[in-house]
């Protein structure tokens, strides 16, 4: 008997499950003023909590694909947005640092769960276009992740950050109920997984491109985010409350970017798609370079969003058709190189902003443009040697 599951409720979903990841992926941030007040902690304190939620989604880029692949998805991502759901709680109530450790390393593991499982299950009920339908999943990331620091902003005189958080906590409650009630596809290895199969995932060369080419996605998209506020206020005299406005002008280029992806760019070929990216990057970078101020930066940063939208959806799209027997394991993979890529470079940031200067960013920025151009070169070389 044929299992039957409603391929439109299942991506409705998932784009609610995608966009608790992104607030996920802001949250600490957003409340982080607040937090340090009512903890009373120190820059170290606060530093080490920041550096736990990487660790947390490190954790659930690596667990989610086997499991997947496995038992299935309901499961797996109803008990990812619980996690979601106490770790926000947690962020709300709890008023020992140490303690909350626990509940922000909860936010990173069903977050990365969730990021990776979400993306996965669409690239499998994708039957064509699986890059443009994970274009428009990826929209409802940067909702998320613009949506929180606007709600807080907006309610902060209305309500406490801590009854927001919690508010938040309760749509990943309802999101998780969501994924436990409704019907998905089977499980690719419901006779256990075979463990042969991992030396075939990571000896392929083509899925080691990709899962290269997107350690510098990661860490491209991470230096941005993490630094631009400091490059902004150190290099351009820009005040905070405006660099943040400019930080999120970013997200928003990467938003409609990859709506525009998932819908009037969806007929567009990989290769063009990726083509112009790298060219909006190049401008973008360029214009950063020669910006004197916050009027002359905006312009590069929506741009440079824009430019970056389209690299995770379409190199997890190759993934996921290259993979479709174990793309939960394949997609797990590729998003731990990834994430890896993302903590070890934005470590790297650190040290040169600290020996050369917070300008050094773009000069980063360029080099992650020229490995990416580099490794996607080597992308296409292979893809047509496997296709002749």
């Amino acid at each position: 008997m044929i299992d039957k599951y409603n391929k439109k409720l299942i991506f409705r979903v998932c784009c609610a499950g995608i966009l608790m990841f992104g607030i996920a992926v802001l949250i600490l941030g957003s409340v982080a003023t607040d937090l340090r007040s009512k903890l009373d902690l120190d820059e170290i304190q606060a530093g080490t909590l920041f550096s736990i939620l990487p660790v947390g989604m490190l954790t659930g880029s690596l667990l989610f694909g086997p499991v997947a692949d496995k038992y299935g998805y309901r499961i797996l991502l109803s008990v990812s947005c619980i996690f979601l759901f106490a770790g926000f709680e947690g962020i709300a109530y709890v008023r020992d640092a140490d303690i909350l450790k626990l509940f922000i390393f909860l936010i990173g593991l069903g977050g990365g769960a969730v990021n990776g499982a979400t993306s996965a299950l669409v690239a499998d009920i994708s039957d064509t276009d699986k890059g443009a339908s994970l274009s428009l999943l990826g929209a409802f990331f940067g909702l998320g992740a613009l949506g929180i620091p606007l709600i807080l902003g907006i309610l902060r005189n209305v309500y406490s950050f801590e009854a927001i958080v919690a508010g938040v906590g309760t749509l990943a409650l309802v999101t998780g109920i969501c994924f436990l009630v409704i019907s998905y596809p089977p499980p690719k290895q419901k006779h256990g997984f075979p463990v042969k199969i991992i030396p075939v995932l990571v000896s392929d060369k083509v899925l080691l491109m990709i899962a290269f080419f997107l350690f510098f996605q990661s860490s491209f998209e991470g230096i941005i985010n993490n630094w631009t506020t400091t490059w902004l206020k150190d290099h351009l005299s820009v005040q905070p409350g405006k660099a943040l406005f400019a930080l999120s002008a970013f997200v928003a280029g990467m938003t409609v970017m990859r709506l525009l992806l998932g819908s009037l760019l969806r007929p567009v070929s990989f290769k063009t798609i990726m083509k112009i990216s790298f060219i909006l990057i190049f401008i973008s970078l360029v214009l950063l370079r020669l910006a004197g101020s916050l009027s002359a930066a905006v312009p590069g940063l929506v741009l440079l969003g824009a430019g970056l939208a389209a690299g995770f959806p379409m190199m997890l799209g190759i993934a996921g058709e290259r993979f479709k027997e174990l793309s939960g394991t394949a997609f797990s993979f590729v998003m731990s190189v990834a994430l890896t890529g993302n903590i070890l470079i934005n470590y790297l940031m650190g040290v040169i902003a600290d020996r050369f200067g917070i300008a050094s960013l773009i000069t980063v920025a360029f080099i992650e443009l020229m490995m990416q151009i580099l490794i996607f070169i080597l992308i296409i070389g292979s893809l047509k040697k496997n296709n002749s």
